[in-house]
């Protein structure tokens, strides 16, 4: 089932041109990041054949699929083996939940028996088993989204592309359900765009960063979520990230000073990153710090982050009582809960 999938995708946009290219190796999951409208669906429309390309190629198993040059080459959607999966299920309404499944390997050939047989088998795998002779509109939306990832894999695709197929759905379900795609996608080549850093990290083995149509980091996704190349990854890690330069072991930027238990090695003045989480972020008098003007007042699950016009914190409800934006406050962080990292050029 799995495929060798490369794709390098130019789309021009009103506001800026979508360029980005992405290779997944066969049975590799690749997870794509990013704030909404950079272009990240874009990328999976234009792979499906869904949204025309203005420029670049699409190979699946070396087998060039879309290419804009000539020889001119354009596979209409439903000739690529190639599934996509979106928030909708967009279940048939007409046919059982087993006809659903079945409906691909029918449509590819395959005999009425083995296929309804087929897709029973899938049903169970993706948590519902017995359940074939209902109608999608007896099933609940978490159930539907798995009777569409059992009807996408039925149809035994070359890649499955995933655009945020769990953000409708409830916390608890959506947990339920990323469990079961990540067993049901083992050994199945996907590209998944998604806004939870926790979908990327449950499902995916490399981690996109998307910023308005580019790629701007590529890696392992403990790595890019660690060691966040730009602001935007930084946030969708739940960091914060600021650029200084390096001094003396330590970081400095206009009047900011942070030290980390790991010293930083390199030059004096070299453009280093200061890494943390603002959970661990003080409010009073700290070993290292900086200045801040409170901006505004955030709720929170577990308290309130307060966001200043130099960096935020998140911090007790009672820690935050009296604060007001203007105020003047000092942020600190420990040593232990900063690193610094080299300022790396972005992918482009």
């Amino acid at each position: 089932m799995s495929a060798a999938l490369s794709a390098h995708v130019v789309v021009r946009r009103r506001a800026f041109t979508v360029d980005v290219a992405i290779d997944v190796a066969p049975g590799e999951t690749v997870a794509i990041m990013g704030r909404s409208g950079a272009g990240k669906s874009t990328v999976l429309q234009a792979i499906a054949g869904l949204q025309p390309l203005d420029a670049g190629v699409i190979a699946i198993d070396g087998r060039v699929i879309d290419r804009t040059d000539h020889p001119r080459v354009r596979t209409e959607p439903m000739r690529r083996g190639i599934a996509l999966l979106g928030q909708d299920a967009r279940l048939f309404p007409h046919l059982s939940v087993r006809e659903n499944v079945a409906f691909g390997p029918r449509a590819a050939g395959v005999a009425a028996a083995a296929a309804r047989a087929d897709a029973d088998a899938w049903l169970a795998r993706v948590g519902l088993p017995g359940v074939g002779d209902r109608r999608p509109a007896e099933l609940s939306g978490g159930e539907q989204q798995r009777v569409a990832v059992a009807r996408a894999l039925a149809a035994k695709p070359r890649a499955v592309l995933l655009d945020e197929p769990l953000v409708a759905l409830d916390a608890v379900t959506a947990a339920e359900i990323r469990t079961m795609l990540r067993e049901a996608l083992d050994g199945v080549t996907a590209v998944a765009v998604t806004h939870d850093a926790v979908d990327a990290a449950v499902l995916a083995d490399r981690l996109l960063i998307v910023e308005e149509g580019r790629a701007t980091q590529l890696g392992p996704v403990r790595e890019v979520l660690a060691t966040p190349a730009t602001d935007v990854a930084a946030r969708i890690a739940g960091l914060e990230r600021v650029v200084g330069v390096a001094s003396r072991g330590e970081w400095e930027s206009r009047g900011w000073h942070l030290s980390s238990v790991v010293p930083f090695a390199g030059a004096d003045g070299s453009a280093l990153a200061a890494v943390f989480r603002a959970a661990d972020v003080r409010i009073g008098d700290g070993p290292s710090g900086w200045d801040a003007i409170v901006r505004h007042l955030e709720p929170t699950a577990t308290g309130v982050r307060v966001v200043a016009d130099r960096g935020a914190a998140e911090i007790p409800v009672l820690a935050a009582a009296g604060l007001t934006p203007g105020d003047a406050v000092r942020f600190f962080v420990a040593p232990e809960h900063v690193r610094l990292v080299a300022v790396e050029p972005t992918v482009r």
